[in-house]
């Protein structure tokens, strides 16, 4: 299916980064590594039912690291042919020589590389036509102007189908590579008008196509999000729990990844810095990396340097069992890749006390009183202390019940306390790039007002 798709094949992506690897050895690296890549895609976007934009994209290229020694440079071209390719690897050869040395520097270590992959079937290609991207998008605006009066203006809504493949490899005998999709619809439609305006947003990704939710039902949905924004007020400062919803919640997954990955670790520019052993969370969270998981957003039978990926508990009972390390940062920790060069795979936080009643209704319900967060602003993490400090919108909650809409405050603490501050997890489980996790609970943080 796959071979109408794209121009190459695999095959002949194999047969030109073994043409790249020859190259290289013949002007005299000692060890090479390369990437060929090629996709297509169309994008649409409309605004109150008119065609804002429409882009289609076929794109190539192809990467090369040179070695000698432990000097390594790097190059890239997009055009295929013997000449082009060979030149780009002159390019990496020459940076390579007025390279300094780096100790840790080279292609992952032989035993490590994944010779046999499996496939997880990550590629569903699909032949949209614009005509029926564009009234995908219609579809889903319309559904969110039928929903209320009150739903006055539209940021837009858009349709993405993507499908790309590629094949990765090295002078240790590493070749691999395969194809997949991500398609995408959204909406952003505004509520009220002049000043008291909201807006939110939606959207539904998918590999395949055939499971995308329909776009009425994201429309809908993006509609009452705008809505329910309606009126907000603000608060006074104060400390109360805080209950971020399922789609923020991740970031904060997120936040323990880059806290914990090998080139925050080798520069010391971490809050969780030798933290391998130590309970960083409570006792009832529990981390799972499933590289394996077919059709999953974060699936990969190996990372960016060939190393095989492996399913495992990167937290158990709170406690930290594994960091996120590639070739290089494990070296530079004295440790070995976790087959995470290129970032986490699947990666899943869960508690161990979810019951089947800690939906969002019955965690708004735990949470009793305090703040709903439902949007964040601004990147106010510092990794190195672990201070944390955002702007945010939501909902204000009492006796277990939304009040109402709340904006302009600022929510604050340290992520070291919030990770130990986590008193529960929802089942309404919601998966956003290869991060997923119910809507998370915290003890308390400070919230600032206007």
């Amino acid at each position: 299916m796959t071979d109408t798709v794209f121009i190459h094949t695999q095959d002949q992506l194999r047969q030109l980064a073994r043409d790249v690897l020859a190259f290289a050895r013949e002007i005299g690296g000692t060890d090479a590594a390369v990437e060929i890549s090629e996709g297509s895609g169309l994008s649409v976007s409309v605004r109150r039912g008119k065609i804002e934009t429409i882009e289609q994209n076929k794109d190539k290229g192809m990467g090369v690291t040179v070695y000698i020694g432990q000097k390594r440079g790097n190059a890239s071209t997009s055009d295929f042919s013997p000449a082009a390719l060979r030149a780009t690897v002159d390019a990496a050869y020459n940076i390579a020589r007025f390279t300094a040395e780096d100790d840790c520097a080279g292609l992952a270590d032989a035993d490590m590389l994944e010779m046999a992959p499996r496939d997880l079937r990550l590629c569903y290609p699909w032949q949209v036509t614009t005509e029926q991207a564009v009234a995908l998008a219609q579809r889903a605006e319309a559904a969110a102007f039928d929903v209320d009066a009150r739903i006055t203006n539209s940021e837009g809504a858009g349709v993405h189908a993507q499908q790309s493949h590629f094949v990765a490899a090295n002078s240790r005998g590493f070749i691999g590579g395969y194809p997949f999709s991500r398609h995408t619809l959204s909406v952003a439609p505004i509520a009220g008008k002049g000043a008291r305006m909201q807006r939110d947003d939606w959207y539904t990704s998918v590999r395949d196509a055939r499971h995308m939710a329909a776009p009425e039902a994201v429309g809908r949905y993006a509609a009452e999000r705008a809505l329910a924004r309606l009126n907000a007020r603000k608060l006074d400062t104060r400390t109360c729990p805080v209950l971020f919803e399922a789609p923020l919640a991740s970031g904060l997954l997120g936040s323990f990844v880059q806290a914990v990955s090998g080139g925050a670790l080798y520069r010391k520019s971490t809050f969780l810095l030798d933290s391998l052993g130590t309970p960083v969370f409570p006792s009832h969270i529990q981390i799972l990396e499933d590289p394996h998981q077919v059709g999953g957003f974060g699936a990969a039978p190996f990372d960016d340097e060939g190393v095989r990926t492996v399913r495992r508990e990167v937290v158990k009972d709170g406690v930290v069992q594994g960091y996120f390390l590639s070739s290089y940062s494990a070296r530079k920790l004295g440790m070995k890749s976790t087959g995470n060069s290129g970032g986490s795979h699947n990666l899943s936080l869960t508690s161990s006390t979810t019951k089947r009643g800690d939906d969002f209704a019955g965690m708004i319900k735990k949470m009793g009183r305090g703040l709903l967060v439902t949007e964040l602003m601004g990147q106010g993490t510092n990794y190195v202390t672990g201070d944390y400090s955002r702007g945010a919108s939501g909902f204000w909650v009492e006796n277990g019940q939304i009040q109402y809409p709340v904006e302009e405050i600022t929510i604050a603490g340290n992520m070291k306390d919030m990770f130990q501050k986590i008193v529960a997890v929802g089942n309404d489980v919601l998966a956003r790039g290869n991060k997923q996790t119910g809507s998370i609970l915290l003890e308390n943080m400070v919230v600032a007002g206007g």
